[in-house]
């Protein structure tokens, strides 16, 4: 079990930048795949990106392929997700993700979960 906390978002305009941080405490967080999702206001939940425990293998739904960097910070025990080339479209609030499989980690089934950070994209 790990506890996850996500920051980083915030407002920018269309063509811009961010890095959400995912900060995990717990036993063994380098063990761990973890991944990202995202859910807009009357939309489900969706899959953006996922990176194994060891960091050779990462996955990413079409929509963000090219856009957004999935990977992770060992020694401060940390997931970055750095998303480029931002479109109104990207808005939602985003969720970070852990589990000791990596396939539940993709699919939405992970044990571990934080509250999620808003990230706001304007024309």
């Amino acid at each position: 079990q790990v506890q996850l906390v996500e920051s980083g978002g915030g407002m920018v305009q269309a063509g811009g930048s961010l890095r959400l941080s995912c900060a995990a405490s717990g036993r063994a967080f380098s063990r761990y795949a973890m991944g990202w999702f995202r859910q807009a206001p009357g939309k489900e939940r969706e899959f953006v990106a996922a990176i194994n425990w060891s960091g050779d293998t990462t996955q990413y739904a079409d929509s963000v392929k090219g856009r957004f960097t999935i990977s992770r910070d060992g020694p401060r025990n940390s997931g970055l997700l750095q998303m480029i080339s931002l479109k109104p479209e990207d808005t939602a609030v985003y969720y970070c993700a852990a589990d000791t499989v990596f396939g539940r980690v993709v699919v939405g089934t992970a044990g571990s979960w934080g509250q999620g950070t808003q990230v706001t994209v304007s024309s």
